[in-house]
């Protein structure tokens, strides 16, 4: 028992000798300190500036309120609030080295900066089950599309999960150790040196959400990719079909067909589930022959322009989700890496500085974010040239 509290009194004594040097080091001179204040302000501004664009444009533009693009707003929520408030509280205690806002507002910042962190990583994981969603299911994926409190119920579990994670952690560690380790002057978690609870965390926190955005992407490259060689069968089985024939559809490879003949017709309502449909009766006068089988020239054309319209769709959702899960593992994956080692060895085995730059990392994926919408989804990029470039818009309506 004796030896134990000894262990404990060293470990603290460490921690805080090594906390006091972790801070003498981060003196910076003016001119450094000059030039990393510019660069946290313009940080900050992208951030802030990047994502209220993102939920303007959701809030002005109706075409935009479908489910999936739900889960888009809810990350543009957490990164927003990372540069308005996180970074902003965090940049005088990086630049003076001490932290002069109390122990209120410490605990406040980093229930904040936890919970804000960890749910856009539960954002992108949504965002990535949604997209497989879309590929793998299409006919109930659209059929679901309507439904927002769907959407608005697993936006609320994200919060609600992400803040579990670490917030009673933060708020009552130190009530069941019995004291703070933090000195007064210093704002981070009390398990900063806390390895094993660390490491669990990281397991819900990042590599959970890595592998399950990494498996749903493959599935979605493989799923195209074995649409794509069956188009190609079917196309080349089509070009070999007698006479008089029409073409098969296929198994319902998009719904945008279906679409176009609900307009016309309220029978068709059920062609997503049967998806090819015979002639009944005979003569060019047939009700159905009419509604169902157009010129056979124009049904194959359709046919095949419907396919490759889907499956350039389906590429392109493939290439964002990508995009977003090598950006987001090139931002976490050093800091939760770093973060296990230096608590693992008690800040030994880690300069200070190198954490810095993850932890750094970890902010910089908010400010990239909205850049992804207008890149990767052609909806955002409208909704963004209609706020930026209203005079244009207004050009162009005026030319048709």
């Amino acid at each position: 028992m004796g030896g134990d509290q000894l262990d404990a009194n060293a470990s603290w004594n460490y921690m805080h000798n090594d906390s006091t040097k972790m801070w003498s080091d981060n003196a910076f001179t003016a001119p450094v300190m000059v030039i990393l204040l510019m660069m946290m302000v313009t940080l900050v501004v992208v951030i802030v500036l990047g994502n209220a664009l993102v939920i303007f444009a959701f809030k002005v533009d109706k075409s935009l309120r479908s489910q999936s693009n739900y889960y888009f707003l809810n990350l543009a929520i957490s990164d927003f609030l990372v540069g308005a408030f996180c970074i902003p509280v965090y940049i005088p205690y990086i630049l003076t080295g001490r932290w002069m806002l109390g122990r209120g507002l410490c605990k406040l910042w980093l229930v904040m900066d936890y919970l804000l962190c960890t749910a856009s990583v539960f954002n992108i994981v949504l965002i990535s089950y949604d997209r497989f969603l879309s590929v793998t299911r299409a006919v109930s994926y659209r059929a679901r599309q309507g439904m927002t409190h769907q959407a608005i119920m697993k936006m609320i579990a994200v919060w609600v999960l992400a803040f579990v994670l670490y917030g009673p952690a933060i708020i009552f560690w130190e009530l069941v150790v019995g004291k703070s380790r933090v000195p007064e002057d210093e704002c981070y978690a009390e398990f900063y040196y806390t390895w094993y609870f660390l490491l669990s965390a990281s397991m819900l926190e990042f590599f959970s959400p890595l592998i399950s955005v990494s498996f749903f992407n493959l599935s979605i490259y493989l799923n195209i990719r074995r649409r794509r060689l069956r188009n190609r069968d079917e196309t080349s089985g089509q070009a070999h079909a007698p006479d008089g024939q029409p073409p098969s559809l296929g198994r319902g490879e998009c719904l945008r067909l279906t679409s176009l003949f609900s307009r016309n017709s309220v029978v068709v309502k059920k062609l997503s589930s049967t998806v090819s449909v015979q002639e009944r009766g005979s003569g060019s006068g047939s009700f159905h022959s009419q509604i169902f089988h157009p010129p056979l020239e124009r049904q194959d054309t359709s046919t095949r322009g419907t396919q490759r319209s889907c499956l350039s769709r389906d590429k392109k959702i493939a290439k964002s989700l990508a995009v977003i899960v090598c950006v987001f593992a090139v931002c976490w994956a050093p800091y939760t890496l770093l973060m296990i080692i230096r608590a693992a060895c008690k800040g030994r085995c880690v300069q200070h500085h190198w954490y810095e730059v993850t932890f750094w990392l970890l902010w910089l994926n908010s400010a990239i974010n909205p850049f992804l919408y207008p890149l990767c989804h052609s909806s955002f990029r409208r909704a963004f040239s209609r706020i930026l470039c209203p005079r244009r818009r207004s050009t162009q309506l005026a030319t048709n």
